[in-house]
């Protein structure tokens, strides 16, 4: 009797412990705005296979490229709704949502990589990431970064403003299409995969995209002979993983810091990563293409103008100019050491928008 008890008992623990990992074990199906042909989602494949070796056991990340679940203009949504649990993105796709999205995602002439990395981790922008998202039903963790974008690539030569005069150029972001209109120029939005062909068939003069090794996946250099540098309309860029808030809270505090663990960790790798592929892919466009750059006065006319259109942007949207107040507070407390450190300092500290006036529309 004593027999069949013992294993009547261990039988029932068994199907107990098996309940157990079964309840433990949950699964995601995560997607991205990117396609497999472009080098962006290399940062997206690079997080899941962290975050999936981090949480064996607990959560399993199925990752879908870009247009395989839902249309990539769509990822915000379908993770609003709860149709997937997770998305990668770039923050400056939702500025019609929310125009605090754009300086989320990159800045006109101001933050660099590092700036943004010391602001998320340190001074206070992971939690207006997830004050923003969270106005979504979503939470939000950064997870990539890139230095400034390579600038545009056109049919004809970009040496100076005046060049900028009736171009018709692809170009991303709120402030960065204002930008260009008042430097003579003209915004075209359209999605990464339709540039190669809109330039090919010169419905568009040049267009930006990402960093030179992202742009070179692209193809930009086989329908365009020159290369305007530098980047001065975005001068960095954040990527993150949307997560619905339901599909989070669903997981244990472990997994979910082991999440973060994850996101921490690709931030850090992307940007060694992406440096060493911009400056692989630099030397490629070099053999190829003529590559010409903005002079010093140029771009100290275009920072003024930047810094313009960022207070008035700021101003029209209280929570756009809590964002941006608290990016030029980071700057304005980090330029202390940043400049006691030169010549070895991180960056530089740019003359940027007035933060009195941007601290006046975010108190509205």
């Amino acid at each position: 009797m004593r027999t069949k008890s013992l294993k009547t008992s261990v039988f029932t623990l068994a199907l107990i412990g098996a309940g157990v990992a079964a309840q433990a074990e949950t699964s995601w199906q995560m997607t991205t705005t990117w396609p497999n042909s472009l080098e962006l989602i290399e940062m997206d494949k690079h997080f899941v296979e962290l975050a999936n070796k981090l949480t064996t056991g607990d959560l399993k990340i199925e990752f879908f490229e870009g247009g395989s679940l839902v249309p990539s203009g769509e990822v915000f949504g379908a993770v609003e709704s709860g149709t997937i649990q997770a998305g990668g993105d770039w923050p400056g796709y939702w500025a019609g949502r929310d125009a605090a999205f754009s300086p989320l995602a990159t800045t006109a002439s101001l933050f660099n990589a590092v700036d943004y990395v010391n602001w998320i981790q340190q001074w206070g922008g992971k939690e207006l990431y997830n004050e923003v998202y969270g106005k979504f039903g979503m939470v939000y963790l950064p997870y990539a970064v890139t230095n400034n974008e390579s600038g545009f690539h056109t049919k004809e030569p970009i040496r100076s403003i005046a060049d900028l005069q009736g171009k018709r150029l692809r170009l991303s972001g709120l402030e960065q299409g204002r930008l260009l209109n008042q430097l003579g120029g003209s915004q075209v939005s359209m999605a990464g995969g339709e540039i190669y062909q809109s330039l090919e068939r010169g419905v568009i003069d040049g267009a930006e995209f990402s960093t030179p090794n992202v742009d070179w996946s692209g193809g930009f250099q086989q329908v365009t002979k020159y290369w305007a540098t530098p980047g001065w309309h975005q001068s960095a860029s954040v990527f993150g993983v949307m997560i619905n808030k339901q599909a989070w809270d669903a997981l244990s505090p472990e997994t979910r810091e082991k999440l973060e663990i994850a996101a921490e960790a690709n931030l850090m790798w992307s940007l060694s990563f992406t440096e060493r592929r911009a400056n692989d892919a630099y030397k490629q466009f070099k053999e190829v293409n003529e590559i010409t750059r903005m002079d010093d006065e140029a771009l100290a006319q275009i920072q003024t103008m930047a810094n313009s259109v960022i207070e008035q942007v700021a101003c029209e949207n209280p929570s756009s100019a809590k964002v941006y107040l608290s990016q030029l507070e980071y700057l304005q407390d980090y330029s202390n050491w940043r400049k006691a450190s030169a010549p070895f300092n991180l960056g530089r500290d740019p003359n940027g928008p007035d933060i009195e006036k941007i601290r006046a529309c975010a108190s509205k």
